[in-house]
């Protein structure tokens, strides 16, 4: 199936039913009264969370939903029929935009989560509503409300605990087949990876994270050389950033200091938030190297980073996984501590709005 992350929509509610003005009619009961229902209301639409799911591709195509409207009133006190709403299944991950004031409508990260995205119109009112000791036959009633209707950008940026980062023909599709069950393409020329990749890394049995893979960056990103920047919304969410960096790469003229530095550069040109994300370093291809030569190899390429010991950097082999174990436990202990971290902010910031409740409901 086509990886599609960005789409437009038009969304609508449904028109409220119209009031009715109406009497009672019947054999042997003068001056019954108004009876005049009220109309239904306009059906609404919502933005559904749902994570079987992962591409926008079915809205690339179908742009207008729009919600059915409500029924008129009748007489007899006979209320219009609400219209039916929609609800729009979406992967997890999107981000759901006004394309008219940017306002951000939804953000649906959870699976199962439901936002109303346009509203449908109130139903009118019947002379039902009108009558009183002064105006005991009223004539007048309501028109339904129209719904809300709004043109929407979709975007999705799927959610991954860990973003990798490199040049084409680094080794990342080979790392994270080397480390979880997902099956990218591998071949031995640039940009195999055409659109996002997600694998799951189990490291217990209630332990694992996810790792995204992006095609792959080159130096002029920014001004749409490669695939440019269409991918890395995707390691927004993301908690830490793997660099990977080919220590023995084909062509001998090629520098991967200079490459390392110019990815971190466009990183930089496209977000300053996601290029100061924690960003580990990962030297791969190290089956390449003579033993002899790894450890002098590993310390230039240190060197030329300008990297110190604060800084994170291992030395792998996708191919023969050698060093992935180290690196995939060092993953597992950073995100379960972060998420610790977040979990008890939550819990913090609850028990603080609780403590605040009690304290107003006790001075009231």
């Amino acid at each position: 199936m086509k990886f599609v992350d960005e789409a437009r929509i038009e969304v609508a509610g449904g028109k409220g039913g119209n009031g009715v003005a109406s009497f009672r009619r019947e054999k042997f009961i003068p001056k019954g009264g108004p009876d005049g229902g009220d109309g239904g209301r306009g059906g609404n639409v919502y933005a559904v969370a749902d994570c079987n799911i992962n591409t926008l591709i079915d809205y690339r195509y179908a742009r207008k939903h729009f919600a059915k409207n409500g029924e008129n009133g009748r007489g007899s006190d006979c209320y219009g029929a609400g219209g039916t709403d929609i609800e729009l299944k979406m992967p997890v991950g999107t981000l759901v935009t006004d394309s008219d004031t940017g306002e951000l409508v939804a953000d649906l990260t959870t699976h199962g989560e439901r936002y109303l995205i346009a509203r449908g119109g109130k139903g009118g009112l019947g002379n039902l509503h009108f009558k009183s000791s002064v105006n005991r036959a009223p004539r007048q009633c309501t028109p339904g409300e129209p719904g809300e209707h709004r043109n929407l950008s979709l975007e999705l940026k799927v959610l991954a605990d860990v973003g990798l980062l490199g040049m084409p023909n680094a080794g990342k599709s080979t790392f994270i087949s080397a480390v979880s069950n997902a099956r990218p393409k591998i071949a031995d020329y640039p940009f195999t990876t055409l659109h996002p990749q997600l694998g799951v890394v189990r490291v217990g049995p209630e332990q694992s994270f996810v790792v995204a893979d992006i095609p792959g960056l080159i130096e002029g990103a920014s001004e749409g050389a490669g695939l440019g920047h269409l991918f890395l919304r995707h390691l927004s969410r993301t908690k830490i950033l793997l660099h990977i960096i080919d220590m023995a790469p084909f062509d001998p003229e090629v520098d991967p200091v200079q490459e390392a530095k110019a990815l971190a550069e466009e990183l930089r040109k496209y977000d300053e938030d996601l290029y100061e994300k924690p960003r580990w370093y990962v030297l791969n291809k190290l089956d390449l190297l003579e033993e002899d030569v790894r450890a002098d190899r590993v310390e230039e390429l240190k060197a030329g980073l300008g990297l110190g010991e604060d800084d994170r950097v291992f030395v792998i082999s996708a191919a023969t996984r050698e060093g992935c174990e180290d690196l995939i436990k060092a993953i597992a202990e950073t995100i379960d501590q972060q998420r610790r971290d977040e979990a008890q902010f939550i819990n913090d910031v609850r028990m603080k709005e609780e403590a605040e409740e009690v304290k107003i409901t006790t001075e009231a």
